[in-house]
Protein backbone atom coordinates (compact mmCIF):
# COMPACT_ATOMS: atom_id res chain seq x y z
CA UNK A 1 0.00 0.00 0.00
CA UNK A 2 1.73 3.13 -1.07
CA UNK A 3 2.69 5.81 1.88
CA UNK A 4 -0.16 8.62 2.09
CA UNK A 5 0.98 12.01 0.84
CA UNK A 6 1.42 15.15 3.46
CA UNK A 7 -0.78 16.79 1.66
CA UNK A 8 -3.27 13.97 1.70
CA UNK A 9 -2.65 14.16 5.30
CA UNK A 10 -3.68 17.99 5.52
CA UNK A 11 -6.95 17.59 3.76
CA UNK A 12 -8.38 14.92 5.89
CA UNK A 13 -7.16 16.68 9.26
CA UNK A 14 -8.12 20.05 7.60
CA UNK A 15 -11.92 18.04 6.87
CA UNK A 16 -12.50 16.51 10.32
CA UNK A 17 -11.48 20.06 11.88
CA UNK A 18 -14.12 21.44 9.66
CA UNK A 19 -16.91 18.51 10.63
CA UNK A 20 -16.19 19.31 14.00
CA UNK A 21 -16.55 23.03 13.88
CA UNK A 22 -20.09 22.57 12.24
CA UNK A 23 -21.09 20.30 14.65
CA UNK A 24 -20.37 22.74 17.17
CA UNK A 25 -22.40 25.31 15.03
CA UNK A 26 -20.26 26.93 12.84
CA UNK A 27 -20.82 27.59 9.38
CA UNK A 28 -18.52 27.97 6.73
CA UNK A 29 -17.81 31.01 4.49
CA UNK A 30 -14.54 30.04 2.62
CA UNK A 31 -11.99 26.69 2.46
CA UNK A 32 -8.64 27.32 1.50
CA UNK A 33 -9.05 30.71 0.72
CA UNK A 34 -6.06 32.43 -1.51
CA UNK A 35 -4.59 35.39 -1.83
CA UNK A 36 -0.75 37.19 -1.90
CA UNK A 37 -0.30 37.16 1.62
CA UNK A 38 -1.59 33.14 1.89
CA UNK A 39 -3.86 31.23 2.08
CA UNK A 40 -6.87 30.79 4.65
CA UNK A 41 -7.63 27.32 5.98
CA UNK A 42 -10.89 27.80 6.63
CA UNK A 43 -12.89 30.86 6.96
CA UNK A 44 -16.87 30.66 9.44
CA UNK A 45 -19.14 31.88 11.07
CA UNK A 46 -19.68 31.43 15.07
CA UNK A 47 -23.42 33.63 15.65
CA UNK A 48 -22.07 36.95 13.99
CA UNK A 49 -18.27 36.21 14.60
CA UNK A 50 -16.21 35.87 11.49
CA UNK A 51 -13.56 33.36 12.79
CA UNK A 52 -10.50 32.96 10.80
CA UNK A 53 -9.14 28.86 11.25
CA UNK A 54 -5.69 27.84 11.24
CA UNK A 55 -5.68 23.77 11.22
CA UNK A 56 -2.28 22.09 12.28
CA UNK A 57 -1.62 18.87 11.50
CA UNK A 58 1.32 16.81 12.55
CA UNK A 59 1.49 13.24 12.70
CA UNK A 60 4.49 13.14 14.91
CA UNK A 61 5.04 15.27 18.37
CA UNK A 62 8.77 14.09 18.77
CA UNK A 63 9.27 17.84 17.25
CA UNK A 64 6.54 19.91 19.49
CA UNK A 65 2.92 18.98 18.67
CA UNK A 66 0.83 21.11 16.29
CA UNK A 67 -0.26 23.64 18.61
CA UNK A 68 3.42 24.29 18.99
CA UNK A 69 4.36 24.91 14.94
CA UNK A 70 2.19 28.39 14.62
CA UNK A 71 4.76 30.90 15.13
CA UNK A 72 5.11 34.74 15.60
CA UNK A 73 6.21 34.71 11.78
CA UNK A 74 2.98 32.30 10.82
CA UNK A 75 0.33 34.82 12.90
CA UNK A 76 1.46 37.49 10.75
CA UNK A 77 1.00 35.73 7.80
CA UNK A 78 -2.64 34.46 9.12
CA UNK A 79 -3.44 38.54 9.93
CA UNK A 80 -2.54 39.87 6.87
CA UNK A 81 -4.15 37.23 4.81
CA UNK A 82 -7.56 37.91 7.03
CA UNK A 83 -7.26 41.34 6.15
CA UNK A 84 -7.27 40.79 2.75
CA UNK A 85 -10.37 38.79 2.96
CA UNK A 86 -11.94 41.63 4.69
CA UNK A 87 -11.45 43.99 2.18
CA UNK A 88 -12.54 41.26 -0.47
CA UNK A 89 -15.47 40.23 1.22
CA UNK A 90 -16.72 43.47 2.52
CA UNK A 91 -19.85 42.11 3.57
CA UNK A 92 -17.98 40.69 6.54
CA UNK A 93 -15.97 43.72 7.27
CA UNK A 94 -18.04 45.04 10.09
CA UNK A 95 -18.23 41.87 12.18
CA UNK A 96 -16.32 41.09 15.30
CA UNK A 97 -13.06 38.52 14.07
CA UNK A 98 -11.20 36.40 16.20
CA UNK A 99 -8.58 33.84 15.44
CA UNK A 100 -8.94 29.78 16.13
CA UNK A 101 -6.59 27.22 15.95
CA UNK A 102 -7.72 23.46 15.36
CA UNK A 103 -4.53 21.39 16.47
CA UNK A 104 -4.70 17.48 15.41
CA UNK A 105 -1.75 15.48 16.59
CA UNK A 106 -2.24 11.77 15.33
CA UNK A 107 -0.32 9.46 17.54
CA UNK A 108 -0.33 5.95 16.29
CA UNK A 109 -2.93 3.05 16.81
CA UNK A 110 -5.31 5.83 18.18
CA UNK A 111 -7.83 7.98 16.82
CA UNK A 112 -5.74 11.74 15.92
CA UNK A 113 -6.71 14.00 19.24
CA UNK A 114 -8.08 17.22 18.05
CA UNK A 115 -7.41 20.76 19.80
CA UNK A 116 -10.14 23.58 19.23
CA UNK A 117 -7.93 26.73 20.57
CA UNK A 118 -10.70 29.67 20.52
CA UNK A 119 -9.09 33.08 19.93
CA UNK A 120 -5.83 31.50 20.36
CA UNK A 121 -4.03 34.89 19.09
CA UNK A 122 -4.98 38.42 18.70
CA UNK A 123 -4.60 40.60 15.81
Amino acid sequence: MPERSHQQDGRDAENHALRHLQQQGLRLLAQNWLCKRGELDLVMLDGDTVVFVEVRYRKNTQWGGALGSIDERKRQKLILAAQYFLQSESRWADHPCRFDVVAIDSTTGSAPALNWLQNAFDS
